[in-house]
């Protein structure tokens, strides 16, 4: 069985600030076209059974950058949808709410098409994707280029935990992680990994 990479996006300017990202497309920053040209070397002998990314252009240039080839964009892959929270800092969301925790309470419904997400309902895409990828995995590694919340569920989801177990699995933006297997049980063998 091959392993599970996970790659999160370069930096962008709301990584710096906090701001909640899911549907707004920002670029990357310079730094963040850096980071993702420097995993080239930590991915350049792996050959990929299949290599997906969201279809944000943050992930897309940083799959570009990284030199991975073969890239297919898949909308499950996109980072959770925070509802009206969009572009509001978690400081900012405790003035009004001081006990909010994304984990456990998730985020109100935004502007039409953007409803927002519980922790469960991006539990069940990150299913349905481990489910898409499950075959490709029994011939060799298969990498996935998206999103810091998103990609800690799918970490949680392969490891058996409920979504909100992500909240254990902090990633910082371009990383590779890896997910391997022991005695044919999914563990983590890499994690937040830079040259």
């Amino acid at each position: 069985m091959g392993d599970l990479l996970l790659v999160r996006h370069g930096e962008t300017e709301w990584s710096v600030s906090g701001q909640h990202t899911s549907w707004t497309d920002l670029p990357l920053t310079q730094h963040g076209e850096e980071q993702a040209k420097s995993l080239a070397p930590l991915l350049s002998s792996r050959t990929f059974a299949l290599a997906l990314a969201s279809p944000m252009n943050r992930a897309i240039r940083t799959a570009e950058l990284a030199g991975i080839n073969g890239v297919v964009t898949d909308p499950d892959l996109h980072e959770w949808d925070y509802g009206a929270y969009e572009g509001v800092t978690t400081v900012d969301i405790h003035r009004t709410r001081p006990d909010w925790y994304l984990w456990t309470d998730g985020v109100p419904p935004g502007p039409e098409g953007h409803p927002g997400e519980s922790p469960e309902q991006v539990g069940q895409r990150a299913d349905r994707l481990l489910a898409r990828v499950a075959p490709a995995l029994l011939g060799g590694d298969v990498m996935l280029v998206a999103h810091g919340h998103f990609l800690r569920v799918v970490t949680a989801r392969r490891l058996g935990l409920p979504p909100a177990d992500g909240r254990l699995f902090q990633l910082a933006t371009g990383t590779v992680s890896r997910l391997s297997t022991e005695h044919e049980r999914p563990v983590i063998a890499e994690w937040n990994a830079r040259p």
